[in-house]
């Protein structure tokens, strides 16, 4: 699994002009899921997520996490995350995870988040088109992929 993490003010995603999903304070979670990902990486790539210390003390250093601040968690899922655009000018995306096995495991991690303690977890609407509005702060963008931990 990949996950490509913003710090941000503000994050929403909308489907055909409905706000689906809005936090606060948090972080906006672009979430791939690729082949032969299992619950076993959701689990690993959340508890990563929702203890990274990513937010900053009252001496602007990096020594808070997610759930220390209380943040929201707005889980987008985001296939593309596995595209190979090295060959020719059109991506391929078969690395990415069938649909129905992408979306259990998007469903897991945001349970997942839950389970740890972050109590607003918001996300999109799985393989719709959605629009998303991420206010970055700091910039603060990780990324993160669960085979490289």
């Amino acid at each position: 699994m990949r996950v490509l993490l913003q710090r941000v003010t503000h994050g929403q995603v909308q489907v055909d002009a409905q706000a689906v999903g809005a936090v606060s304070q948090g972080l906006v979670i672009l979430l791939g899921v690729g082949q032969g990902d299992t619950a076993a990486d959701a689990d690993k790539l959340a508890e990563k997520v929702a203890n990274l210390r990513i937010f900053s003390d009252a001496q602007g250093k990096f020594k808070l996490s997610l759930l220390d601040v209380a943040g929201g968690a707005l889980v987008v899922s985001q296939f593309t995350l596995y595209a190979d655009a090295r060959k020719g000018r059109c991506p391929s995306f078969t690395d990415a995870a069938p649909p129905d096995l992408a979306k259990n495991l998007c469903d897991h991690f945001a349970r997942k988040l839950r389970d740890l303690g972050v109590k607003q977890v918001e996300t999109g609407i799985f393989a719709a088109h959605m629009l998303v509005t991420i206010h970055n702060d700091g910039p603060v963008t990780l990324w993160l992929d669960s085979r490289e931990m």
